[in-house]
């Protein structure tokens, strides 16, 4: 039996029979592959023609996937269709209350009519991609669309592919003018792909690009909030810090930071034995300790003791400034509620938002169900939320777009007043 069973649709203005914008959406529970996509049909029955339709899965349907497109589109229409299996999924309810669902069976539609939007859908294959030194044709051959402008690219990567930092990189090289959005879709044992499109399954990359009068705003909020000074490296190599120095004094890392922790209280030193973190710079200029959008957190995966370097999951240079950082439910509730109503400021009324969510995050995070989208629904009301639980956050920060961990990478559809103008 399906676990919500009424329509949820907003209305700016216009039915879904109209040719105004309108963002319709659904969510199914159900374990059955076939009764969730009945479910989401009923509910979103009587809907027009949708000019994109996005669908999460969670990965409880993963030996059924390759059915769930073709079994969709059966009984609903939209020009584009794209989306992914999750480790989880966000969806909005009957009731127009947005659910972060994991572990469990959960199927997310959302059906969106962007009247003058430009829309070009692309899959890459990853196994062969142009090289980064060469010419930006090559990959902008890629994305099937000339580098006109178009604001925004919603991007899901395949878990398979090996090149992810390359395939963005290359994206940013290609389309510098477009922010990037989007996750890496969840594991599975059977052998087809996590990524949704057209009217099939596929691995590498998936993705749209987005303009004309549509844009999608983005908001990444990565969590962690900073301790101790900002510091300088003075010697790194590769991804390795051997020397670092706050002004004209110069220590090693695990010495920097043993300064560092022996200032926190209690509390927060029992927290850094499992949540300690490195800010790492994206900017050559010097830093302040408030400008936390210009750090990107990186996870530290080991220290030497014989000579105090630490090791980052992140490539370093020498005079990079960075910060330790620490993670906890109460900073990235804080800090996402900060950023979103910031992005409430500048615009109040989005269409639609989508949630590409760390497995990380959520109840374990929070310790409680919708955490991301409940702080979300507090500033921005009844807008439709959808997206997944990735096992990597797509998304930019200091203007270059970078994968991220334990990160809330969102997507704001709204009216592009550039294109407008």
């Amino acid at each position: 039996m399906a676990a919500f069973s009424l329509p949820n649709w907003l209305k700016l203005g216009a039915t879904p029979g109209d040719q105004g914008p309108w963002c319709r959406t659904a969510l199914a529970t159900d374990a059955s592959l076939q009764a969730a996509v009945d479910a989401v049909a009923s509910q979103l029955q009587g809907t027009g023609s949708a000019d994109l339709a996005l669908v999460f899965a969670s990965a409880s349907y993963a030996s059924d996937l390759p059915r769930l497109l073709p079994l969709l589109q059966a009984q609903l229409q939209a020009s584009h269709w794209l989306g992914c299996l999750g480790g989880g999924v966000v969806g909005t309810d009957a009731a127009g209350k947005p659910h972060e669902l994991e572990h469990a069976p959960a199927l997310s539609v959302s059906l969106l009519r962007l009247p003058g939007a430009e829309l070009h859908p692309f899959a890459i294959d990853t196994q062969s991609l142009p090289d980064l030194d060469g010419s930006a044709q090559p990959w902008q051959e890629l994305v099937a669309a000339e580098p006109s402008y178009c604001p925004s690219m919603l991007l899901l990567v395949d878990p398979s592919c090996n090149a992810i930092n390359d395939l963005i990189n290359g994206l940013d090289y290609a389309c510098p003018q477009a922010t990037k959005i989007g996750g890496i879709a969840s594991q599975h044992s059977s052998a087809h792909g996590s990524l949704l499109f057209g009217d099939k399954v596929t691995k590498g990359a998936v993705g749209c690009l987005i303009g004309g009068d549509w844009r999608l705003d983005p908001v990444v909020a990565q969590g962690c909030r900073p301790i101790g000074p900002v510091l300088e490296i003075e010697q790194a190599q590769r991804n390795v810090m051997l020397e670092v120095s706050e002004g004209n004094k110069r220590n090693s890392p695990v010495a920097a930071l043993q300064a560092i922790l022996s200032s926190l209280s209690a509390d927060e030193r029992e927290l850094a034995k499992n949540s300690l973190f490195l800010g790492v710079g994206r900017s050559s200029f010097s830093l302040e300790a408030a400008d936390q959008q210009a750090f990107l957190v990186r996870n530290l995966i080991g220290v030497d003791p014989r000579n105090g370097a630490v090791a980052v999951a992140e490539r370093l240079r020498v005079g990079q400034q960075v910060q330790f950082q620490l993670r906890d439910g109460t900073t990235s509730r804080q800090e996402l509620q900060q950023l979103l109503e910031d992005q409430h400021r500048r615009q109040s009324q989005p269409l639609a938002a989508f949630l590409f969510a760390c497995l990380g995050r959520g109840q374990g995070l929070y310790g409680e169900r919708d955490g991301d989208v409940g702080v979300a629904r507090e500033i921005f009301g009844d807008v439709p939320m959808a997206g997944a639980f990735c096992n990597g956050e797509i998304g930019p920060v200091a203007g270059s777009t970078h994968l991220h961990g334990y990160t809330a990478s969102w997507g704001f559809f709204v009216p592009n007043a550039d294109a407008v103008d």
